[in-house]
Parts: C-alpha cells; structure tokens; sequence
C-alpha cells in the first residue's frame, strides 16, 4: 500500500491510496486543476482513480470534485453529507454504508464529531491486508473510532492546534469555542491521546494532517505525539514514523 498526502490543511485537504494497481482518493478539497497536477507528480494519471471517498461536506474537503464528473469518478458519502454535496452528476452518487468493498479496498467508515450533518472517518484494507485509516475533522476521539482503526499501518489524524496558543489567539471567541467543542478539531495533545491508543510499535506510518496555519506550529504537533509515545515505550524512527503535512 502506498498514501500520498496531496494536500493539507484548512486551504484544502486531498489523499490518494493505493494498492495493486487500485486508487481511491480521500476527500478533494483543493481545486480540480490542483488535484490532477499533483496526482500527475506523484505518478498517478487522473483517469485512474477508481473512487473518491468524502469524509463531509466542507468545502476543504470537496471544492475539487468537478474532478469525479469529468472522469466518471464514483463519489461515496454518508447519506447526510450528501444534503450539502452539490453538483455531482447523479449517477456518480453512492451512499456509504458502514462496511463495503469499493475497487479492490475493504472499507470500513465511522462515524466521528464534527459540525456537519454525517462526518465519516475510513479505514481501509487493501488485498493483502494492509490498512490505512483516515481521521481527519473531529473534536473527539470516541472507542468506536478507536476500535475501528486499530491495527493499522498509516495513521492519517488531524492535529489542528495547540490548545495554549489557540486561546490566546486574536480569533473572536464564538470561532475558539467552535474549534475547542467537541465538535470541531483535535488539538495536539488529543491527537496523542488517541495515538497511544493505536500505535503498537510495528513500524506504522503516522501522518499528522490538517494543522491550523495560526495555532500551531509543525515541530510542536509532532513533538506531542512523540513525547507521549514515548511514555508508552515506542520511540521514533525505530517503532514507528511520524510526518507532520
């Protein structure tokens, strides 16, 4: 299995994975021009993308899918998301259900906490068994979501802010507590939190995403997660990797 992360962050986020000749796209929140530069960077022509798998309906997460129409791209989101989803031919619509086999990829989504009307996070096995899973916008991590990801080689998490700087941020006070909520993002220390929960020590990939250009700092977010890995016995680049996007 290989995963790209094409882009990251509140100006868009975009994941390709791949396995034996399969691609499925995560969310396409940058423009559809953006998208098919970058695939093509990376090697993957854009009229190979087998599906595109919506995580909700910001527009982060979907200004690019005029890319599904122009390659008859199946588009799969919850039944709720696809209120807000706009523009996508309708015979390229499919519901997500919680578990169901899409190109050559077992998919599993779960439900996570965020102000949408059915935000998804993946997990998804390929052929051999490989998994990666996706949890991008959320304001807390739940057992269920846990229980889902467990045994994964990728961890792709959000760790949108650290909390301290947030706060004392110059952000009116409604958006710090729409993003503190437990509807909104994962700080830095929740993304560990969760982590320590997951992570076995067996050489997982993990890729810290969708970080706040203004509350955060790339050095610090991975920091946190190491120090609290640590703690749990597993240190960097011998038990696992860590990226920071």
């Amino acid at each position: 299995m290989r995963v790209d992360i094409l882009a990251s962050g509140s100006g868009g986020n975009v994941i390709a994975v791949q396995s034996s000749g399969n691609t499925i796209l995560v969310d396409v929140g940058i423009a559809k021009t953006k998208i098919e530069k970058r695939l093509l960077e990376v090697g993957i022509r854009p009229d190979s993308i087998d599906a595109i798998l919506i995580t909700h309906a910001h527009s982060d997460h979907v200004k690019g899918l005029p890319l599904a129409n122009k390659y008859h791209i199946p588009v799969f989101a919850s039944e709720g998301e696809w209120k807000s989803i706009k523009g996508v031919d309708s015979e390229l619509k499919r519901i997500m259900i919680s578990n169901q086999l899409i190109s050559d990829f077992d998919v599993t989504s779960f439900n996570v906490y965020h102000d949408a009307f059915q935000p998804l996070g993946y997990s998804i096995v390929d052929r051999v068994g490989d998994k990666v899973s996706v949890c991008l916008d959320t304001g807390k991590v739940d057992s269920e979501m846990i229980e889902a990801m467990q045994y994964s080689e990728f961890f792709i998490f959000e760790s949108n802010h650290e909390t301290a700087m947030l706060e004392h941020s110059n952000y009116p006070n409604s958006v710090k507590a729409r993003i503190l909520s437990d509807t909104g993002h994962l700080s830095n220390k929740q993304t560990a939190e969760a982590l320590s929960k997951l992570v076995k020590g067996i050489g997982e990939k993990i890729y810290l995403t969708h970080l706040s250009s203004n509350n955060n700092l790339p050095e610090l977010a991975k920091l946190t997660t190491i120090s609290v890995l640590s703690k749990n016995g597993f240190k960097v680049d011998e038990d696992y990797e860590i990226q920071v996007f």
